[in-house]
């Protein structure tokens, strides 16, 4: 018989059953989430909060190389457990400081190989690892999340491009509303994926800490009616340059393999949020909270900021004496506007190189001279380049645009989260910050913690975001909006890039490329600046678009895109969402609804003593036939006091409360 060493505690106990299966529990500090681990022909998990049955049984499994599978028949050789409590510091996140409290149990199995069990009082989470000499062939992962009913769930769709295993996306979904038994058979979802359990409990499937390994898709589990599993890439075999102008980098041919990696390692983390009520998705930390410590030591150079943004609004400049467009002209305007509204930098998207050579600049472009004029101004430029063109010459590029005085690149069109596209960004982000530049992901998965690995990684997309405006008519962006907050950013930073100048009704709403609008007010705009996670954050429209609405420009840069602590105050997935966030001594109120107007109770008792000034915009009384009226008015607030604003249909508000000085 193997060993079992047995350990009697509060937060975990394992027991022995007929047939010799292993049971092995893990309780949340507070006692209500009870993650059980079931060992015997078949690893399995399950989890319990309070009576609610979260994940029914799943089973669970690594297959290596030579069909050798990690979890049948496994055996049970030790169990310790451990409690943390404690605190870290998040300098370039939504709050100064996360606490981290959790009870954990390390299993390790006969084999070499064994799993890690966690249970915070907002989730639980479990991860493989192995210990094995040289490297390993992981052939698939076995990762099944069943419930017990047929729950409503938000179901991310991506199209479905596993033909030939594929697997390449840009990882922008709508989000469905359906019952689980109902997800589509061999289609592909992404995560955040959010489950309504019923009576005011939520639980989102999540990865975190994924580092030299595929990205987790989710697709039905064909074995029960309202279960799901995880779906991974395999390795890359064989790629060409393709899709949009030619600027991905596309598998055409994969390996029968997902990964190749160390023997000895800590595989992602998959993950469980569980809410008692909505508006706590809107404060969570657990992605933050399972991945790796940052690997940057200094990090006072990383400067979040807003961006004055040139693509979305088309170059698009009116009342100037030259041709707008990609030109030196035209980036020295953007400079100037973002030097008279305090915007820290102004990125210069596609166009400013040629679209595979990084290194040689367009005619059009004196970049140095932008540099150059941008420190003048105290803004600093940013540069875009599509991942297949950086990648071919990451050094010489880094090297030379870093001495330049570049402050960062975006980078565009990864659009696969396979093992070589994972292994990538990491590399790309290590190497960055060895330059001191920022990095902001797009055309690339959800984050999944590299944002405290690597903090220069300032922002992702992942999203679909105000890009969308300019060519789709039939997306419900407002109910969009008001779904995002609670799901999508579980996971973390989105640039969503919000800002429009030109607000439209649901009747009214047309796309354009040159004069883009978006669906719902001025104050749902502004709202985004407040609730949407992004410390790299974007102004889409264009420096005239701002400069004609100089009142709400002039609001937006006060915004700023880290904070010191946020609230939850109140919402509901897909209709509406309000949340405060603090910066030194001031406090940024956002609300956002979907197409339903509604009247929004905002309860000030996050506010510490004395007396405040709140600057308030709110949508104006005919902004349900012009989305684009607004009213601004200052009043005196206190902690005691509730302040009863009206959302119009797809509207917003927006605050600032500052403290009075005598």
């Amino acid at each position: 018989m193997n060993r079992i060493i047995l350990y009697i505690a509060a937060i975990v106990f394992l027991s022995t059953s007929v047939g010799m299966a292993q049971v092995i529990h893990v309780k949340s500090p507070n006692g209500k989430i009870d993650m059980a681990l079931e060992s015997g022909d078949k690893i399995s998990w399950s989890v319990k909060h309070e009576n609610t049955e979260v994940i029914a049984p799943s089973t669970i499994s690594l297959t290596l190389g030579g069909g050798v599978v990690l979890g049948n028949n496994a055996k049970v050789i030790s169990a310790k457990n451990s409690k943390v409590s404690t605190t870290f510091a998040t300098p370039i996140y939504k709050k100064e400081l996360v606490t981290d409290e959790y009870n954990q149990v390390k299993v390790k199995f006969k084999g070499g190989f064994g799993l890690i069990l966690r249970a915070y009082n907002d989730g639980v989470a479990y991860r493989f690892f192995t210990s094995k000499k040289g490297q390993i062939l992981v052939e698939s992962e076995e990762a099944n999340f069943n419930f017990s009913q047929d729950h409503k769930a938000y179901v991310p769709y991506v199209r479905d491009l596993r033909e030939n295993n594929m697997y390449i996306s840009a990882f922008e979904c709508n989000y469905v509303e359906i019952p689980l038994s109902k997800f589509v058979k061999d289609s592909l979802a992404i995560s955040p994926l959010l489950v309504d359990l019923g009576n005011g409990k939520k639980a989102a499937i999540i990865e975190a800490d994924l580092e030299d390994y595929p990205g987790m898709f989710l697709t039905r589990n064909n074995q029960t009616q309202q279960g799901l599993k995880g779906g991974f890439a395999h390795y890359p075999k064989e790629e060409r340059l393709g899709g949009f102008n030619n600027m991905n980098y596309m598998v055409v041919k994969r390996e029968p393999y997902i990964a190749k990696t160390s023997g000895t390692r800590n595989f992602p983390w998959r993950a469980i949020i569980i809410s008692e009520s909505d508006k706590d998705l809107l404060n969570n930390d657990m992605v933050q909270k399972l991945s790796t410590p940052s690997r940057i030591a200094d990090v006072s150079w990383i400067k979040p900021g807003k961006v004055a943004w040139d693509w979305w609004n088309d170059w698009n400049l009116s009342k100037v004496d030259f041709k707008a467009g990609i030109n030196t002209e035209t980036y020295k305007y953007y400079i100037d506007f973002a030097a008279k509204n305090n915007i820290e930098y102004v990125v210069l998207d596609e166009g400013w190189s040629e679209e595979t050579d990084m290194l040689k600049i367009s005619p059009s472009m004196d970049v140095e001279e932008l540099i150059n004029y941008g420190k003048q101004k105290n803004v600093g430029i940013i540069l875009w380049a599509s991942w297949y063109a950086i990648n071919q010459v990451l050094d010489d590029a880094f090297s030379k645009y870093s001495q330049m005085g570049v402050k960062g690149f975006k980078i565009d069109f990864l659009d696969r989260d396979d093992q070589k596209m994972v292994k990538s960004i990491y590399d790309i982000s290590k190497k960055a910050a060895s330059y001191k530049l920022l990095i902001d992901f797009h055309g690339m998965y959800k984050p999944t913690g590299i944002q405290r690995t690597y903090p220069n990684v300032v922002n992702f997309e992942g999203v679909k975001g105000l890009e969308n405006a300019k060519w789709t008519p039939i997306d419900d962006m407002p109910y969009y909006a008001t779904c995002i907050p609670f799901i999508r950013m579980l996971a973390g930073p989105m640039d969503y890039t919000p800002g429009a100048m030109r607000n439209a009704t649901r009747a009214d709403f047309r796309p354009s490329n040159s004069m883009p609008m978006s669906q719902g007010t001025r104050c749902q705009q502004l709202g985004m600046y407040i609730v949407y996670e992004a410390p790299l954050q974007m102004m889409a429209d264009s420096p005239s678009a701002y400069m004609k609405e100089q009142e709400s420009t002039t609001f937006i840069s006060q915004i700023p895109t880290t904070f010191d602590e946020t609230v939850a105050l109140d919402g509901k997935v897909g209709e509406y969402v309000a949340l405060a966030r603090r910066k030194d001594d001031r406090w940024f109120v956002g609300g956002l609804t979907n197409w339903s107007a509604r009247e929004m109770s905002i309860d000030l008792s996050f506010l510490g003593e004395g007396t405040y000034s709140a600057e308030i915009f709110k949508d104006g009384i005919n902004a349900d036939k012009d989305p684009t009226d607004y009213k601004r008015e200052i009043v005196k607030v206190a902690s005691t006091d509730k302040l009863e604003i009206n959302m119009a249909n797809g509207g917003g508000l927006a605050i600032i409360i500052s403290p009075e000085k005598f």
